[in-house]
């Protein structure tokens, strides 16, 4: 018999871009990514004698200046026991230099109304700063200095191994199932550079010394890792002061670190996890897709945002016509050689974990089948596209933008990316749906305490209106 979810998809109209109905008058695709084109004719790109990347994009009609820096560090460059250093070390930037000791730094630049903030990931450490543009040259002083000559103190280490820790704690250790459900997950590549969580480990963290972190800094924070973009009012004198400030940087004696694409065996692979904390059981789904520098990468990001990724996505058009979930969301992760599509699931009273996977299971395999239609094949690349250019109204948006660009970008940073999801075909959805999604998903069971989930396997054998109320009484 016909899966009834097969009958649901072929029934459910395809909703326009952002919701909407799609009109005639639709500009064309080309149409749309002409500023792209024509934003990128106004970067200049610059590379100082130590390695170091920077592109510089005058934004005259601005009265502020961004800086964006990226490091080509993150955590998979941490060796055994030194699990999130790079996070911690992003921390410790921001609590003083050679020639800002202290505050400094946070003082000087909100002194100047600076908007600044920093992010870790997997494989590069990201810093930036808005501020008007009167103060760029300061800006490149302090932030050549902090990067440069970071000063690790005792105080500032114990300090911020304590922010570390409590961060630590209020998201990751002290809520249900994520820490376990973190170190499954990561277990599925271990023994790669990917099978540790960012923030580390309690015991990492708290055994980190200035020496420690110090070893860390000057292997890892070199010109030749490091790609700064600046966007906005900019001085005549811009790239004359990032020469002054950062070109004498030297580069250790030591090459970069480099990183090979993951081997991972995709096939079907399910555990659970039991958290006396779990208020209702749950599902946890993940797909070992590809890196960001895969061929197929750009297909598979039109695919994740084709089932799960917005309001028009297969599993949102699911879900309206036959309620199954009190929540679900997904946040796909893309690292440079490894990518992980997933999904996480909390059913409502009536329907089962195993029914929610299966149904989950029929999506990908109706996509694997049918494929897209060109009018959805467009539409997928027209929300990408919008997103894309939303970036270009922000200076820190643009200049993060800029400053994470891949290397084999760095020649038109923002329309290559453009042009590799352009190029993708509706047999290419078809042919990585397969490939990648078909063989199987790794099934992660989150269950709350056995009172709970006795609770809940009663309630799926009582009738729909009666399990109904009581469902909310339960929740």
């Amino acid at each position: 018999m016909p899966s009834p979810l097969r009958h649901n998809f072929l029934l459910v109209p395809l909703l326009g871009l952002l919701g909407l109905n799609a009109s005639a008058d639709e500009p064309s695709l080309e149409t749309l990514a002409a500023p792209l084109y024509q934003l990128e004719q106004q970067i200049s790109r610059h590379e100082l004698d130590n390695g170091l990347n920077l592109f510089l994009l005058p934004q005259p009609n601005k009265q502020s200046v961004a800086l964006s820096s990226q490091f080509a560090v993150g955590s998979r460059n941490e060796l055994e026991g030194e699990s999130g250093y790079a996070h911690l070390f992003e921390h410790m930037l921001f609590k003083g230099s050679e020639n800002a000791p202290g505050d400094s730094y946070s003082q000087t630049m909100s002194a100047h109304s600076g908007y600044f903030n920093a992010s870790t990931f997997f494989d590069s450490t990201n810093y930036y700063v808005n501020l008007p543009s009167q103060a760029l040259e300061l800006a490149l002083w302090l932030e050549s200095d902090r990067f440069i000559r970071p000063r690790l103190s005792e105080e500032t280490v114990r300090n911020q191994q304590q922010t570390v820790l409590e961060e630590m704690a209020t998201t990751i250790d002290n809520q249900p199932y994520i820490r376990p459900a973190m170190a499954f997950l990561l277990n599925q590549v271990k023994d790669s550079p990917y099978d540790h969580a960012v923030i580390g480990s309690v015991d990492d963290i708290s055994a980190a010394t200035p020496a420690s972190l110090s070893r860390f800094h000057h292997d890892f924070y070199r010109p030749d890792a490091m790609q700064l973009a600046i966007v906005g009012d900019l001085p005549l004198e811009t790239y004359n002061w990032v020469d002054k400030y950062f070109g004498a940087w030297q580069n250790p004696s030591h090459p970069q670190a480099r990183f090979t694409p993951l081997e991972v065996e995709r096939r079907p692979i399910r555990g659970e996890i039991v958290d006396s904390r779990g208020p209702w059981p749950g599902i946890l789904l993940a797909w070992h897709t590809v890196g960001a520098l895969h061929p197929d990468a750009a297909a598979i990001t039109l695919v994740e945002d084709y089932l799960l990724q917005n309001r028009t996505s297969m599993l949102e058009r699911y879900n309206l016509k036959t309620p199954e979930t009190l929540l679900h969301y997904s946040i796909p992760l893309s690292m440079e050689h490894l990518g992980v599509m997933n999904l996480i699931l909390v059913p409502r009273a009536k329907i089962s974990l195993d029914d929610l996977s299966e149904r989950i299971t029929d999506m990908v395999e109706l996509l694997a089948n049918q494929g897209v239609t060109p009018r959805e094949l467009d539409q997928l690349k027209r929300r990408w596209l919008l997103a894309h250019l939303r970036k270009l109204d922000n200076n820190i948006s643009l200049a993060n933008l800029l400053g994470a660009s891949q290397q084999r970008d760095k020649l038109n940073p923002l329309t290559a990316p453009w042009e590799r999801i352009d190029a993708v075909t509706q047999a290419d959805i078809k042919r990585v749906t397969r490939q990648y999604l078909s063989p199987g998903y790794v099934r992660l069971d989150l269950l709350p305490p056995w009172y709970i989930r006795w609770g809940k396997a009663i309630l799926e054998w009582l009738p729909e209106g009666l399990s109904d109320s009581l469902e909310e009484k339960v929740l």
